[in-house]
């Protein structure tokens, strides 16, 4: 692989991303439905002003629990080949579940994990 695929293929990747993006546009069904610009909830119309002010712990909550979420799908490839990898494999998963632990102990401390 030389300098010369360096360049052709980000190239190409962009020149495909921008044809198929042209072609959509073109083939596209278009409408200027004005009800499609009016924002709504789950398909419910809202009533009253739509820009309100949501507590940002909410958000920290999400956060947090994405966040334990993909830490804790990095232990299913352990999981598979335990038999195999030993001993040594089960002391770095304890001291990965350990570093998890703590980073629980430290939202759990900082009131993270408090939903009011």
């Amino acid at each position: 692989m030389g300098i010369e695929a360096l360049i052709v293929f980000p190239l190409a990747g962009i020149a495909l991303i921008l044809i198929a993006n042209f072609i959509s546009n073109l083939i596209s069904y278009k409408s200027d439905n004005e009800s499609k610009k009016e924002p709504y909830e789950s398909g419910v119309p809202t009533i009253g002003e739509t820009w309100i002010q949501f507590k940002v712990g909410y958000y920290l909550f999400a956060i947090i629990f994405l966040l334990f979420d993909v830490e804790v799908i990095f232990l299913m490839p352990w999981a598979v080949v335990f038999k195999q990898v030993g001993a040594t494999a089960l002391v770095e998963a304890a001291v990965f579940l350990l570093i998890l632990g703590l980073g629980l102990l430290y939202a759990w401390k900082k009131r993270a994990l408090k939903w009011e």
